[in-house]
């Protein structure tokens, strides 16, 4: 379907502000910017479908909301959705592929953010930072013993990007790390002392499990009861991946049953965690508001690498993280 103007980048990451930089650089390019992030579909009350066909979209600079397959047919003219950041389970991309849009990613963009946020949980587990902050809050003045990072065992679980810096995070704070990856870089270990284990092997030895994997088939509750009951008595599980990687149900049960010290979760199941949530009543259990990659730097690096991929599928150039390859006839169609 032929449209008149200028082609349309729709741009529905919540962070993105009109008039800010990556505004400015769709703009530059000769694109003509839309904006239907949650606040402005909640205005103009409109769903994401409708949103994208409203828009008459050509491109899209996506967050963390849900492309079906409705939302990605909405629009005839839909060449591209750019996921601000590396994880892109929120996309159908099966139904992008059948329709020849290209779905992109931003892989690394926010590595360094996400492994200094798992730092943090870190060593909130390990001193009991939260629970200190709510009890001198509350009038009190309690002082347990809390434990030093050096020394314990990381269990590094995916050595992908992410990964492989929680690693050298790990080496530097004094502990020892394991990990456990199906594509294992032998340089990489060899460099960092990084000791490769299976999976049970470094749930077994590990004072800190932390994973960082993608959200698919194969890893759908891959830590599910049996995996937590290998966990070594007094270990914390922490997940800045996806939520979808935990079955919760099996991390509450054992929580209840005294098999972990705790865990500390970014990310849950469902987002927001609901009300009714089992986890919420453990005081040993931090969730953050999966803000793991929500740094200023980050974002800005994730959101101006979407963009441009943008401006390359919609320009006829290969992007730099195509997700679906199938669909790289569809590039050449593109004007």
């Amino acid at each position: 379907m032929h449209v008149s103007g200028p082609p349309v980048v729709l741009v529905t990451t919540a962070y993105l502000e009109p008039e800010g930089e990556v505004d400015r650089l769709l703009r530059e390019a000769g694109f003509r910017t839309v904006f239907a992030r949650p606040v402005d579909r909640r205005a103009a009350e409109r769903s994401m479908p409708t949103a994208v066909a409203h828009a008459k979209a050509s491109g899209i600079v996506a967050g963390t909301d849900a492309f079906t397959a409705e939302a990605l047919r909405a629009s005839t003219g839909l060449r591209v959705v750019a996921r601000c950041g590396a994880g892109y389970d929120n996309v159908d991309v099966a139904a992008a592929t059948r329709h020849g849009i290209a779905v992109t990613h931003t892989p690394g963009a926010n590595r360094q953010s996400v492994a200094e946020h798992v730092l943090g949980l870190m060593v909130s587990c390990a001193r009991g930072i939260p629970q200190s902050v709510a009890d001198v809050r509350a009038g009190g003045w309690s002082q347990p013993s809390g434990r030093e990072l050096a020394g314990a065992t990381l269990g590094v679980v995916g050595l992908g990007s992410i990964g492989r810096a929680v690693a050298r995070l790990g080496t530097a704070l004094g502990m020892r790390v394991v990990g456990h990856d199906p594509q294992l870089d032998a340089a990489f270990l060899k460099e960092s002392g990084v000791v490769a284990l299976p999976l049970h092997e470094v749930l077994a030895e590990a004072d800190f499990v932390t994973l960082h994997l993608a959200l698919d088939a194969s890893t759908r509750h891959l830590i599910d009861g049996a995996a937590l009951r290998r966990m070594r008595p007094g270990a914390y599980l922490i997940n800045t991946a996806r939520g979808g990687i935990v079955d919760e149900e099996a991390l509450a049960d054992a929580l209840a049953g005294g098999l972990l010290a705790g865990a500390a979760l970014d990310v849950t199941e469902r987002e927001p965690l609901p009300p009714d949530s089992r986890l919420r009543a453990f005081g040993n259990v931090l969730v953050t508001g999966h803000i793991a990659g929500a740094t200023v730097q980050a974002r800005s690096r994730s959101s101006l690498l979407a963009a441009r991929q943008v401006i390359d599928v919609l320009s006829g150039r290969p992007p730099a993280h195509l997700v679906n390859p199938d669909c790289a006839a569809a590039r050449a169609e593109v004007r």
